[in-house]
C-alpha cells in the first residue's frame, strides 16, 4: 500500500476512506492465515502508533499549562526548547507539514503572549505603571502566515493606542526593548533584519502607524529598496497577543493601503517574477559550481521564498484575506484565480520544499549541518529530486502568470 507522501492536501477523510479501500482489496488475496497474520499486524501498528501519539499529546499539553502557570521566561525557555523537541520527533515518526506549522504556531503565540505580560508586569513592579491604552502584538514573516517551524526568530511589530503623547511613546519604547530581551531568554532568536519592537520603525501608535504607512506607499522614504521589503513584510501580518481590535484596525489598514496604492502592488509584484529559481540548463535543478556550496543550491532564496512571495502577491491584489500560503492558494482556487491543477500544483510544491527545509533544520539542530539552507539534490534519491525540479517549474509558471497579468516589462 502506498504512503500518504507529500499530497496532504487529501482530507482526513478522503485518505482513510482510500486506504480502508486498499486493505479491502488486499485482503481477498490472502488465505485464512495470511490475513489473520496481516490483520494481527496491522492492529499491533496501529495500537503502537495511537499510544506513542497519546504520550506526545498527553506531554505537549502538560507542557502548555506551564506556560500560562509560570513567572519566568528562562523557564519559558525550557518548556519552549522541550516543544521544539517533541515536534521534531513527532515530525520525523509522522512528517507532516500542516500538523508542524499549526503545532509551532501556536505553542509560540502563547509564549510571546505570556512573554508580553511578564514584561508588563516587570514594568509595573519596576515603578512603571501600564498606560490606560490597548495595546497588541503582531506578528510577520513565516510567524505571520502561521507557518512556524524548528528553528525561529524574532518577527514582530507593536501598535498601540492614540493620544498619549511622548511619555507613553517612551514607556512602550522601554517595553519593547525588554520584550525582545525577555524573547531571547524564551528562546525567539533576534531577527538579523532588526524587524523587532525595539527598532522604532516597527513599534507605533496607530495614527503614527498610518503617517508612516502613507509615507511609504506615496514613497516619501527616499529609500525604495528598504519601503519595499518592509511592505512585503507588512503583508503576512497577524495579531499574536493584547488589544484584538487595534491589531486589526492596523492590519486592514496595511491591507487597504497595498491594494489602492497599485504601483506598490505592481513593484512588489516585479520583484516577485524576478526572483531567481533553481533552474538551468534544459530545466534541471541548478546548483552551486563551485566555493564552500559546490553542488547545493539555496533552498529558501532559490525555491521555497520565490513561490511564498508570488502566491502572496496573487492574494493581495485579490483581496484575500488569509495570511498562510496553502490557504491563500485553496482560496484564489476558489474564487477562480487558480485551475484546480495549478493549485493542487503549487500545494505540492510547498509541501515538498517545506518539507526539506523542515529536515535541513533538523540537521542543524542534530549538528549533521551547519547551515539550514543548502541542500544537495543528488543526494536524495531520483524520484524525490524530480518532485524538487516539478516544484521549481510550477514556481516558474506562476511567476509567468504574475508577469502577464501586472504586465512586467
Amino acid at each position: 500500500m502506498g504512503g500518504r507522501g507529500h499530497k496532504e492536501k487529501v482530507s482526513n477523510q478522503q485518505f482513510i476512506a482510500g486506504l480502508m479501500s486498499q486493505v479491502r482489496e488486499f485482503l481477498p488475496l490472502l488465505d485464512a492465515a495470511e490475513a489473520d497474520r496481516f490483520l494481527s499486524e496491522l492492529k499491533q501498528s496501529v495500537e503502537t502508533n495511537i499510544s506513542w501519539m497519546e504520550g506526545v499529546n498527553s506531554t505537549q499539553n502538560r507542557l502548555l499549562a506551564r506556560i500560562t502557570a509560570t513567572d519566568d521566561c528562562r523557564e519559558l525557555g525550557a518548556i519552549h526548547s522541550e516543544l521544539n523537541s517533541l515536534e521534531m520527533d513527532r515530525f520525523l515518526k509522522l512528517p507532516s507539514v500542516p500538523a508542524l506549522h499549526n503545532s509551532c504556531t501556536a505553542y509560540r503565540d502563547a509564549l510571546a503572549a505570556r512573554a508580553m505580560s511578564l514584561v508588563a508586569a516587570e514594568m509595573v513592579a519596576a515603578g512603571s505603571p501600564i498606560p490606560d491604552l490597548p495595546c497588541a502584538l503582531i506578528s510577520m514573516g513565516s510567524d505571520g502566515r502561521e507557518e512556524q517551524t524548528l528553528i525561529t526568530d524574532q518577527d514582530y511589530l507593536i501598535v498601540y493606542g492614540d493620544g498619549g503623547g511622548e511619555e507613553v511613546d517612551d514607556w512602550f519604547r522601554r517595553f519593547s526593548e525588554l520584550l525582545v530581551e525577555r524573547l531571547v531568554e524564551v528562546g525567539f532568536k533576534k531577527c538579523t533584519g532588526d524587524i523587532m519592537p525595539s527598532n522604532p520603525t516597527w513599534r507605533g501608535s496607530l495614527s503614527q502607524w498610518r503617517k508612516k504607512l502613507i509615507a511609504i506607499v506615496r514613497y516619501e522614504y527616499e529609500d525604495y529598496g528598504k519601503n519595499l521589503m518592509d511592505l512585503i513584510v507588512l503583508s503576512d501580518a497577524r495579531y499574536v497577543a493584547g488589544d484584538r481590535e487595534i491589531a486589526d484596525e492596523l492590519v486592514t489598514l496595511i491591507r487597504d493601503l497595498e491594494r489602492e496604492y497599485f504601483h506598490v502592488l505592481w513593484g512588489m509584484a516585479k520583484a516577485a517574477t524576478e526572483m531567481r529559481l533553481a533552474l538551468g540548463f534544459l530545466k534541471r535543478i541548478w546548483t552551486e559550481g563551485s566555493g564552500e556550496h559546490k553542488g547545493e543550491f539555496n533552498l529558501k532564496l532559490l525555491a521555497w521564498a520565490p513561490l511564498v512571495m508570488n502566491v502572496r502577491i496573487i492574494s493581495i491584489n485579490q483581496g484575500i484575506p488569509a495570511t498562510s500560503t496553502l490557504q491563500r492558494i485553496d482560496l484564489l482556487k476558489k474564487e477562480g484565480s487558480f485551475s484546480e491543477g495549478m493549485a493542487a500544483g503549487l500545494s505540492d510544491a510547498y509541501y515538498v520544499l517545506t518539507r526539506h527545509r523542515i529536515l535541513l533544520q533538523i540537521k542543524v539542530i542534530k549538528g549533521i549541518q551547519k547551515d539550514s539552507y543548502h541542500i544537495n539534490p543528488y543526494q536524495l534519491a531520483a524520484d524525490e529530486r524530480e518532485t524538487i525540479r516539478h516544484a521549481l517549474l510550477r514556481i516558474e509558471d506562476l511567476q509567468k502568470v504574475i508577469h502577464a497579468n501586472f504586465r512586467i516589462v
